[in-house]
C-alpha cells in the first residue's frame, strides 16, 4: 500500500493483503474500535450504480503511530530487516 492516507474499501484491502473476508472484516472492526481506523459509507445510489455501497477505511494518526511502533523492531539500519 503506497499511499497510506488514501481511504480504501474492504475489497481493496482484501486484494492487497490477501486476507480472507472472514478474518479481514472482524480485524477492521477491532482496529476501528481501537481508534486506529475510521470508516464511512460512500454516498452513492446503489440502484443507480448497479452495486452495493462500499465502506471505506482510513488510518488515523494514532493508527499510524501504533503501526510505526509495532514495525520498529523489524527495522535494521533504516531498512526493513527482510530487505537487508
Amino acid at each position: 500500500m503506497a499511499d497510506v492516507k488514501r481511504a480504501r474499501s474492504g475489497a481493496e484491502i482484501h486484494l492487497e493483503t490477501k486476507i480472507g473476508s472472514g478474518t479481514l472484516y472482524p480485524l477492521l472492526a477491532r482496529l476501528e474500535q481501537a481508534g486506529w481506523l475510521v470508516s464511512e459509507w460512500e454516498t452513492i445510489d446503489p440502484s443507480a450504480e448497479g452495486r452495493p455501497r462500499r465502506r471505506y477505511y482510513s488510518i488515523t494518526g494514532e493508527g499510524q503511530r501504533a503501526a510505526r511502533e509495532a514495525l520498529e523492531p523489524l527495522q535494521w539500519g533504516g531498512a526493513p530487516a527482510w530487505q537487508v
